[in-house]
């Protein structure tokens, strides 16, 4: 028996000695492995009589669990150690000032956005809204657009499968339509969205934005739309002298139309790239309210009249920050948005 307490001393000793987890696991081998000082010891137990052999295995059996008892608690010692010592190579200087996140910032579309709210906010506009999914009747008919008018083809767009008469709006006019159906006169509005059309390159995108206003009184007349949108152009690109022109045009919803040109921003009218040496860019679509749209919402065209403009804040942005391809803004390059952080 006091051999077999000197194995467990020896072997108690050994694994405490050891600081490695890979030499630990040799040292078992030496007494529990298959060829170990235990396993032989429970080997010799058959020559021994019967008597003899019930003390002896019960002291064996006492000693193996010791020294697994006392492998374990080694093992679970050099664990600890390793991963204090893990912790103490990647422990932090909490009195260190912290390296922080990056700060986001608004998509350029979006400031342009903004700043066309609060610019017409400024001079007694509301801010309209509406549903991006649109009826056929919002969208084209009640903008003297019925069906098989040739000014649809311009509105190539994308419809909804399996729900006969429903698109994507292909401008904000829809907005207009139904604020009216909800509203008496005087209407002051400006309703910005998305709007989709079949259509892609380096000036267009199948999506993009539009700002389209509207107002509806007893005495507006055209002088009133050159004011209005002039003292908007010159605010929001912060040119005081900024000049403008309008060309007749033709919408179905308005008449008469024009188009509004102003004057390069980037060469003062004077000629240049950008502006095709003109010294003007094509900047909105306008005009007096069709009667007939009227009538569609229930106002009395006989008594009440009034102008709407549309116009692309993309290419407002683009003009504003001097970027020449619409599609960098909705490609989500963060090399790019970066910039106008």
């Amino acid at each position: 028996m006091s051999d077999i307490e000197q194995l467990v001393a020896r072997a108690t000793a050994e694994f405490s000695g050891i600081g490695d987890a890979a030499l630990l696991e040799q040292a078992k081998a030496r007494y529990l492995g298959k060829s170990g000082s235990v396993t032989e010891l429970l080997k010799g137990l058959g020559k021994l009589d019967p008597a003899a052999r019930k003390d002896a295995g019960a002291a064996i059996n006492s000693a193996k669990e010791r020294i697994e008892s006392a492998l374990n608690a080694r093992r679970e010692a050099l664990r600890h150690a390793a991963l204090e010592a893990q912790l103490k190579a990647e422990a932090l200087d909490i009195t260190l000032p912290g390296r922080g996140l990056p700060t986001g910032g608004l998509h350029p579309v979006t400031r342009t956005l903004e700043r066309i709210e609060a610019l017409f906010r400024a001079i007694g506009f509301d801010v309209a809204d509406g549903p991006e999914i649109e009826d056929d009747f919002h969208n084209f008919t009640a903008l003297n657009t019925p069906e098989n008018h040739p000014a649809r083809s311009m509105h190539d767009t994308f419809y909804l499968e399996n729900a006969p008469g429903l698109l994507l709006r292909t401008h904000t006019s829809p907005i207009q339509v139904r604020y009216m159906e909800t509203h008496k006169p005087p209407i002051r509005i400006i309703a910005p969205g998305r709007v989709y059309r079949v259509d892609s390159d380096a000036t267009h995108s199948p999506m993009f934005h539009q700002v389209e206003g509207l107002w509806i009184d007893e005495e507006v007349s055209f002088a009133d739309l050159k004011g209005v949108f002039t003292d908007f152009l010159r605010n929001f690109f912060e040119k005081p002298d900024l000049r403008t022109r309008f060309r007749p045009s033709f919408f179905p919803f308005t008449e008469p139309s024009a188009e509004i040109d102003m004057s390069c921003v980037f060469c003062d009218g004077n000629g240049c790239r950008v502006c095709s040496q003109t010294g003007w860019l094509e900047i909105a679509g306008s005009g007096m309210v069709h009667p007939n749209v009227l009538r569609h919402v229930g106002i009395d065209s006989e008594k009440y009249i009034g102008f709407a403009f549309g116009m692309g804040p993309d290419r407002l942005t683009m003009l504003r920050y001097g970027v020449n391809d619409l599609r960098l803004f909705f490609d989500g390059d963060l090399r790019f948005l970066q910039q106008f952080k």
